[in-house]
């Protein structure tokens, strides 16, 4: 087969320029990648910001979008041994909202066993980002404080579990229809948005915009930390004055690739964990909602609409 399904984004104005094309090439794995068949793509909210050209480094339309998938691993670049062919993996690479998409062999992970491929999105974008957000970075001690942003979303359900599961507090922030989901997770407490508390260790930030001046002012001083992956909610800007008067507290920022190129070790620390948490329960396959990929445009208008909860998940 040389040409497949795929959603191809036609400029940046937005989820209603993302349509449905049935010639798009089949791509081809180089040095070491693999060739995925995308059985279940993951949306996140990147993929609205790529829509819209504000995801750093993103791609110029047109393009094919998504960039997280789970599959059958149907081709091998030079060099690569494992994963081997027939294998089922989830990972990221760029063209995931298609029947076909290549991915970097030493970023896919196994689908862990008895997990259907539709629940395995998630399992790094969500769940290696909340740990890494908590652990290395965050350095979470058990007895502390967590606030959780965005607690009702993929990573935020993920941070939330995470979190208690490590011995902490956690208060988690979500739209009133929310608060019984993210009660359900195990958060000891859960706020509107807008409504402020302070005095905690750690706060996971993806929200943005307005909310981002509450999250730096929730941070106990001195030794509170804010660890930030995400700017759903628009860009703001922090000085050194703010960080030398105002709040005097650790600022981490996280992105995941980035810290599967720059630190390695890091990475491969944060999946031995995965291993374990999956093993010992704590980490179970996704209950996604989950749409057709002609869909994709309603399912990515409908996140950016925060109108959605946890994982959406786009069948091709």
């Amino acid at each position: 087969m040389t040409s497949m399904r795929a959603l191809r984004q036609d400029s940046a104005n937005g989820p209603e320029d993302l349509h449905l094309i049935t010639d798009a090439l089949v791509p081809s794995p180089g040095p070491g990648e693999i060739l995925v068949k995308v059985t279940a793509a993951g949306v996140n909210f990147a993929d609205v910001m790529q829509t819209r050209g504000t995801y750093e480094g993103g791609p110029e339309a047109p393009y094919v979008a998504g960039f997280e998938a789970a599959g059958e691993v149907v081709g091998l670049g030079e060099g690569v041994t494992s994963p081997r062919l027939g294998d089922h993996v989830v990972g990221t690479g760029g063209g995931a909202f298609a029947e076909y998409m290549v991915m970097s062999a030493a970023g896919a992970v196994p689908v862990p066993e008895g997990w259907p491929d539709e629940r395995a999105p998630g399992l790094i974008l969500n769940w290696v980002t909340a740990l890494a957000a908590l652990k290395p970075l965050g350095r979470l001690a058990s007895g502390e404080t967590v606030l959780v942003r965005a607690a009702a979303g993929g990573v935020g359900q993920a941070a939330v579990r995470l979190a208690k599961h490590y011995g902490a507090t956690v208060i988690g922030t979500a739209s009133p229809g929310k608060h019984d989901l993210v009660r359900a997770l195990g958060a000891d407490r859960v706020l509107d948005y807008g409504v402020e508390t302070e005095d905690v260790d750690l706060v996971l930030e993806s929200a943005g915009g307005a909310t981002f001046a509450a999250s730096l002012a929730a941070a106990k001083r001195v030794t509170g930390r804010v660890v930030v992956y995400g700017v759903a909610g628009g860009e703001v800007a922090i000085t050194n004055r703010d960080l030398n008067f105002r709040h005097q507290i650790h600022v981490i920022g996280l992105h995941l690739g980035v810290l599967i190129e720059q630190a390695p070790e890091i990475f491969a620390d944060l999946l031995d964990e995965l291993r374990v948490l999956i093993a010992a329960g704590v980490c179970t396959p996704g209950n996604p909602t989950v749409y057709d990929l002609a869909d994709g445009p309603k399912a990515l208008a409908e996140l950016e609409a925060r109108s959605t909860v946890g994982k959406l998940v786009l069948r091709p």
